[in-house]
């Protein structure tokens, strides 16, 4: 703000307690700085030490102030840990109110499953809240990505499609390396890190709550939203599922956008190999691009999803040709 402006809202701070008009500049100059408040979700128990603050929007407008990837946090004897932290810092202060009203622990750890702003700009507002000594984890490859140029044009985005709903957030990036395999316990509680490559992202980390058969999978799976694949694969999908159900067993699978269940990698699965497997033959039978996805959108995994799945209009397209591009290579 120019001088002038930041000199009135000033004087109308100082004079809050005697005009309700200096109150209500008070309240607008503060929003002007931060961006407006999210509204409360509040929290569903999933299991014995599971919690979800779900977003039922899949992708961020100025309506839902960027609230479009859920929330998960995890209650144990030593504190309460968070998976992916939001998209904002009204977002994490949405989550720490959420969190509150189950518990009175300190949050005491934070994990990024990727390194896509809707999972970890909500960092912030735990860091302002229980200080810049929480550790916040991710795997080394998201905490490399963010340190750079990435971490500033997640935020800049975020406010550019929330039309400045977000502002005032401030990039924290994760500060705790994690590895495949690791497992860190937390009072009673056993958290299992698990990576098996490229998916969704080359970095997706997916965090397994032991004791309760739940893992948190960040977005290698959706309900119902069609994934980004821009820097996926799907035939490494296709491997990270087999190799994480191999080494979870049966388990609630939570996701970053939609609603948890136990058959969700198999039904996200179905659907992404309707996508993949006529691309696949249409390459090995000298096909068009044109004609992959002819018969991608006749496959029954796809065209059964293509009235209820979110951004599937206008993102089903991009991603045949994604497909058909990553079965070019795989073929020859």
């Amino acid at each position: 703000m120019k001088r002038r402006h930041l000199i009135l809202a000033s004087t109308a701070l100082g004079s809050a307690a005697l005009w309700p008009e200096a109150r209500l500049l008070a309240q607008q100059t503060q929003e002007f700085i931060e961006g407006p408040p999210v509204a409360d979700i509040p929290a569903k128990q999933l299991s014995a030490h599971v919690w979800l603050i779900y977003s039922p929007d899949g992708f961020p407008t100025p309506e839902n102030r960027g609230m479009m990837a859920n929330v998960i946090f995890v209650v144990t004897s030593a504190g309460v840990v968070v998976i992916d932290s939001g998209a904002s810092l009204q977002i994490g202060q949405m989550a720490i109110r959420m969190i509150r009203k189950v518990t009175d622990k300190p949050v005491v750890a934070v994990f990024n499953s990727h390194y896509h702003g809707d999972h970890w700009l909500g960092n912030h507002a735990f860091v302002k809240t229980y200080g810049d000594k929480l550790p916040i984890y991710a795997l080394p490859s998201t905490i490399e990505k963010l340190k750079g140029a990435e971490g500033n044009l997640w935020r800049s985005l975020m406010e550019r499609w929330t039309n400045q709903s977000t502002l005032g957030t401030e990039v924290v990036l994760p500060n705790t390396p994690v590895q495949h395999g690791q497992v860190i316990q937390f009072g009673d509680v056993s958290l299992r890190m698990h990576h098996y490559g490229t998916a969704h992202t080359p970095s997706d980390l997916c965090v397994e709550v032991v004791q309760d058969k739940l893992t948190a999978v960040g977005d290698i799976a959706m309900t119902n939203r069609i994934a980004n694949m821009d820097e996926g694969s799907y035939p490494g999908t296709f491997k990270y599922y087999k190799a994480l159900m191999a080494a979870a067993g049966e388990q609630i699978w939570v996701p970053g956008h939609g609603q948890p269940g136990k058959d969700l990698l198999q039904t996200y699965g179905d659907f992404l190999a309707g996508i993949w497997a006529p691309c696949l033959k249409a390459v090995e039978d000298g096909q068009s691009e044109a004609e992959a996805k002819l018969a991608v959108l006749k496959d029954p995994r796809v065209s059964l999803r293509a009235k209820t799945m979110q951004g599937y209009e206008g993102n089903i397209g991009k991603y045949i040709s994604l497909a058909y591009l990553e079965a070019e290579k795989v073929a020859f």
